[in-house]
């Protein structure tokens, strides 16, 4: 388990789901409808949602491919972290949300596969979280043109590297969307 003192809760964390990510990614509406069956289940069952909003060059702030998808409203007690590097952890609040709600553990989904959510899952094990992929709500772009591999291989080999991720004292590993436990009795 987590090696964050105090921290024994579990937090859905949605990374990026906004319009200018996720517009042009693969299986975009399985994933959002997959994401939002989450929201919904964590809701439910009192789990907090994190949510985490990019902005840069190409995703100006307060622009329509800046904003959350319309499938996925972020309620209003709900916290959301903006951020400007692909790990959500880098110069934003995210830790001290987290470390407020005492949680330990992360379910992470959203997009980019291959940029926010693996530099977001890889800073959240080090820095002592438990971090679990839902491996069929988590998406990218076709990068090809720059020499990255076809999107369909990059999300099967991230939930290949990630479903055996393994760090002292900590939980990594994959799920699928249907199999989740936000660990609630």
């Amino acid at each position: 388990m987590t090696t964050l003192p105090n921290r024994p809760k579990t937090a859905l964390l949605v990374i990026d789901v906004q319009n200018g990510v996720v517009g042009g990614a693969v299986g975009r509406d399985a994933v959002v409808a997959n994401v939002a069956g989450l929201v919904d289940r964590a809701r439910r069952e009192r789990v907090p949602v994190v949510w985490v909003q990019h902005s840069d060059a190409d995703l100006a702030r307060g622009s329509e491919e800046w904003r959350i998808v319309p499938e996925l409203t972020p309620g209003d007690s709900e916290p959301l972290v903006e951020k400007s590097y692909g790990d959500s952890f880098e110069e934003t609040s995210l830790e001290t949300v987290l470390s407020g709600l005492e949680v330990g553990r992360l379910i992470v989904v959203g997009a980019q596969t291959d940029a926010c959510v693996r530099s977001t899952l890889h800073g959240a094990l080090v820095r002592g979280y438990d971090a679990i992929l839902v491996s069929d709500a988590h998406t990218t772009e076709d990068q090809t043109a720059w020499g990255a591999p076809p999107p369909d291989q990059v999300i099967a080999h991230t939930n290949l590297y990630w479903k055996d991720q393994a760090a002292p004292g900590r939980t990594a590993g994959t799920v699928e969307t249907k199999n989740v436990d936000f660990g609630v009795s």
